[in-house]
């Protein structure tokens, strides 16, 4: 597999949902708006669930609807990540595993993202990331050097603008969603509000 490109609005969205349930296990799909290729560009990511991570019904139904939606929107599942409540583990839960290998089916250069609790705080210099990919039947730890995270402080600055304002709240995961169908969990809103933050008009590119 080739390079592997993360781009501000998907880190952006896996961190806030991370922050937004320290305690708890949360997951959700990466998506990509390019064609697909040698290279894996992950322009957007949908927030799944914060509890019962395990309970398929739940996830199949997240999954369908997530696919139908990126039909629509010309986008694809191309990866999975999850953060796990131990912040010190940071290892691949069969749960993760499973669904990683369900999008492998449909994405052969499908990949699986495990957020680094231990790394997430203000400041880090490095993506608080451990990366995966399919090689020879398993999945494994992937080269580092071909995980891509352009403009790096500026996406930190950002995040901390979101937090700062109180933006974080805008998230709505699949779980949240269901508790409230009002809820809109493709998060326009807060798309709308990182993009605002990226344009070259704010001084970030």
């Amino acid at each position: 597999m080739g390079e592997v490109e993360l781009s501000c609005l998907a880190y952006a969205k896996m961190y806030l949902h991370a922050s937004q349930f320290p305690r708890s296990s949360v997951n959700g799909l990466l998506l990509s708006s390019s064609p697909a290729g040698a290279a894996v560009c992950i322009t957007d990511c949908v927030p799944l669930l914060h509890s019962h991570l395990s309970l398929a019904p739940i996830t199949q139904l997240a999954l369908t609807q997530v696919d139908v939606w990126c039909s629509q929107t010309q986008q694809r599942i191309v990866g999975y990540y999850q953060a796990n409540a131990c912040v010190s583990d940071s290892s691949p839960t069969p749960c993760a595993l499973k669904i990683a290998e369900k999008i492998f089916e449909q994405c052969n250069n499908a990949v699986l993202l495990m957020i680094d609790g231990e790394k997430m705080f203000p400041g880090c210099r490095v993506p608080p990331i451990v990366m995966y990919e399919r090689k020879d039947a398993r999945w494994a730890l992937k080269d580092k050097h071909t995980i891509m995270l352009r403009q790096w402080e500026e996406t930190c600055s950002i995040v901390n603008q979101l937090f700062s304002s109180g933006d974080q709240t805008l998230l709505v995961d699949f779980d949240s969603h269901l508790d409230d169908i009002t809820k809109d969990w493709t998060n326009q809103k807060l798309n709308a509000k990182i993009m605002e933050l990226i344009s070259p008009a704010n001084g970030n590119v």
